[in-house]
């Protein structure tokens, strides 16, 4: 495995470069050998000590800005909240390793590929974490608000549009969902227009996660996402229930006794957020049970003997993204921009091409990351293309794509102008405070300068976590491209990140050939996997042709975990969650 140290020389010969194609047969010259192996991990961990009854787990909640605390699956648009309603609200429907529904969970339920119905059943006695009755019209409930004219979330589009009745209901033509037929209280049918692999895949289009009509319905829905139900008095599902809450900083969450598999084994979970600068001591001084350590401070935590690291392959791929265009809030569509500064598929194709995402994998990360060929993370099998190229690093060929397009050095400056000879300066835009975010952030730039091209930050740094989705949301003029993260949760279907009618397709990006494979990927066809597999790969070839986004890493998540825990369980489909976990002593390892 390569030295990290080896990354700030290479950086700083970068540095010393003005930008023309000298610098990019000298950096290929002198980069060392990128490869780096791809660290395995357990996924559980457990222990033959007894254990105490009850106890306090802290969970460190590792963030560089304070949470939100919106505690709703149907209006939370925050990494963080959803992380801290991972301890709270659950799925009704289980899941196995591959992502596909089972029938072990709080629902079960019964495909009918005729009719393009789903019916779902509920367990008998379901309830709420305040102890009220969980019943079928809490299911149709949250479709009701997520297809509301006045609903103020992201969750609506073509989705949920798929439910029969759903559109003619959020545009105010009808005062119900024709499609969604709530039988009693544990059984409910829902009629698609069409059946697709996303219905059986786990977090896709069945809505796995019903709203609570009892403390909500009374409630505007659009003042639903800033009432004090959800910030302060959430219910949910999940085997704890939110205590008090400290805005921003902590939640202290206790045992749900009303939960569906019984109350869990701890009495309580305090998560509070730390800043990514100070977790690895936090942990090394057993002041934190659990906590996401970030992969480039790998080497400094390691050895720890007071620790036991687990992993797994991350459910997201990290990406550049280019600025293509603007959401068009009144049609509920993307709109493309010709004449935007990024149009041209050759410049982005260039930008790709001049990237060494595997000198990044192997020199920060070491191989707790690795390059990405594409935008389907590796852990769903049969979604990707393990052999796709993807875009290898290539400065000869970016410096030749840019010559080819017309992106010429006409004043001798060591930067490229535009074809018709216009200054070309692009903003570039980050979070700050992400794993390794400066300095990832500062080689790209100089990749990019290699190749003739003048890019330097947006607003002069990076930015602020809520500020940087703000101004992804509202197109702000002052972001050309930026770095940001697709986190496909468990299902892999595209058409909410790169769909027409998506506000969260930030590129903006808009084409014939990706509506159509997205209408493949959603209709009955993909239920055949030979047929699924064949229309994902066509569609991210598609991408890598018109390279509306840069595919950069793929990310293994590293949990660092308290020796004095028991029971802790990551895999992907595990049937034991936070309700097994046990404390073997009263005080951490230290």
């Amino acid at each position: 495995m390569l030295n990290k140290l080896i990354f700030p020389f290479l950086l700083a010969a970068l540095l010393a470069g003005c930008g023309n194609n000298d610098v990019v047969s000298e950096t290929e010259r002198n980069l060392p050998d990128s490869s780096a192996v791809i660290q395995k991990f357990d996924t559980v961990m457990n222990s033959d000590a007894p254990a105490i009854r009850g106890g306090m787990l802290k969970y460190a909640l590792v963030a560089e800005s304070s949470f939100q605390g919106i505690f709703s699956p149907v209006f939370s648009e925050d990494a963080y909240d959803e992380e801290l309603m991972g301890f709270s609200h659950e799925s009704i429907f289980a899941y196995d390793e591959e992502f596909q529904l089972t029938q072990d969970g709080m629902a079960t339920f019964v495909l009918n590929e005729n009719l393009k119905t789903i019916s779902i059943t509920l367990q008998d006695n379901l309830k709420w974490s305040d102890g009220a009755a969980l019943t079928a019209d809490d299911i149709l409930y949250a479709y009701e608000v997520i297809g509301h004219p006045d609903y103020a979330g992201s969750l609506y589009g073509e989705t949920f549009a798929n439910v029969i009745g759903m559109a003619e209901y959020h545009e105010g033509i009808a005062d119900a969902i024709a499609g969604i037929d709530v039988l009693d209280d544990t059984h409910l049918t829902i009629a698609f227009k069409e059946l697709n692999p996303s219905v059986l895949q786990a977090g896709g289009a069945l809505w796995s996660q019903p709203l609570p009509r009892h403390q909500l319905g009374s409630i505007p829905v659009s003042e639903m996402m800033n009432a004090p139900q959800l910030r302060e008095q959430s219910v949910g599902t999940g085997p704890f229930r939110v205590k008090t809450i400290v805005p921003g900083e902590s939640v202290l969450f206790e045992a749900n006794e009303y939960y569906w598999k019984g109350k869990p084994k701890l009495d309580h979970i305090l998560v509070e957020a730390v800043s990514p600068a100070t977790i690895v001591s936090e942990m090394e001084a057993g002041n934190y049970d659990v906590a996401v350590l970030p992969a480039s401070s790998y080497e400094t935590y390691k050895d720890f003997d007071n620790i036991t690291l687990l992993g797994r392959e991350a459910l997201a791929t990290t990406y550049i993204g280019f600025k293509l265009g603007s959401w068009d809030a009144e049609s509920g569509a993307n709109s493309l921009d010709p004449n935007n500064k990024m149009a041209d598929a050759a410049l982005r194709r260039a930008m790709a091409y001049a990237l060494d995402n595997e000198s990044i994998a192997a020199l920060i990360f070491d191989g707790l990351q690795q390059s990405a060929n594409g935008m389907i993370p590796p852990a769903f099998e049969g979604f990707g293309d393990a052999e796709a190229a993807g875009f290898s690093y290539d400065p000869a060929k970016a410096a030749a794509l840019l010559d080819e397009a017309g992106y010429i050095d006409q004043d001798g400056d060591g930067y490229r102008e535009t074809p018709d000879g216009k200054l070309l300066a692009i903003s570039f835009a980050a979070v700050a405070g992400g794993d390794a975010a400066d300095t990832v952030a500062a080689y790209y730039i100089q990749q990019w300068k290699a190749v003739g091209l003048d890019v330097s930050l947006a607003t002069g740094r990076l930015i602020e976590y809520h500020r940087f989705q703000d101004m992804l949301a509202s197109d702000d003029p002052a972001i050309d491209v930026y770095q940001g993260t697709w986190a496909t949760g468990m299902d892999p279907n595209p058409t909410g990140f790169f769909g027409r009618t998506s506000a969260l397709n930030y590129t903006r990006w808009t084409n014939e050939k990706n509506d159509s494979l997205l209408d493949q990927i959603n209709a009955a066809v993909s239920m055949e996997e030979n047929k699924r597999t064949g229309i994902y790969r066509e569609w991210q070839k598609l991408l890598i042709e018109e390279a509306p986004v840069i595919p950069t890493l793929w990310r293994t998540q590293i949990f660092a975990v308290n020796n004095r825990v028991k029971n802790f369980n990551i895999r992907y489909g595990a049937t034991r969650g936070w309700e097994t976990i046990e404390l073997t002593s009263e005080e951490p390892v230290r």
